[in-house]
């Protein structure tokens, strides 16, 4: 009994490979600019404004992290 296999490999063309280049690019600003946002935000915030939502300085980054990878 014979058998063939046949495989073929899907490579994408260089512009598609260029168009994900440029979608990954702007995925991660968006993220960043998201990033930013919380993070100047909550900056901004007095110490007595931070404490009323339960949230220490030293927290700002991880929240804002965190609303980036929600």
């Amino acid at each position: 009994m014979a058998t063939m296999h046949i495989t073929s490999a899907t490579h994408a063309s260089p512009f598609a490979r260029i168009a994900a280049m440029f979608a990954a690019g702007a995925a991660r600003y968006k993220k960043y600019r998201m990033y930013r946002e919380t993070f100047d935000g909550l900056s901004a915030l007095s110490n007595r404004d931070l404490a009323d939502l339960g949230i220490g300085r030293s927290d700002i980054r991880r929240i804002a992290i965190e609303a980036v990878e929600r």
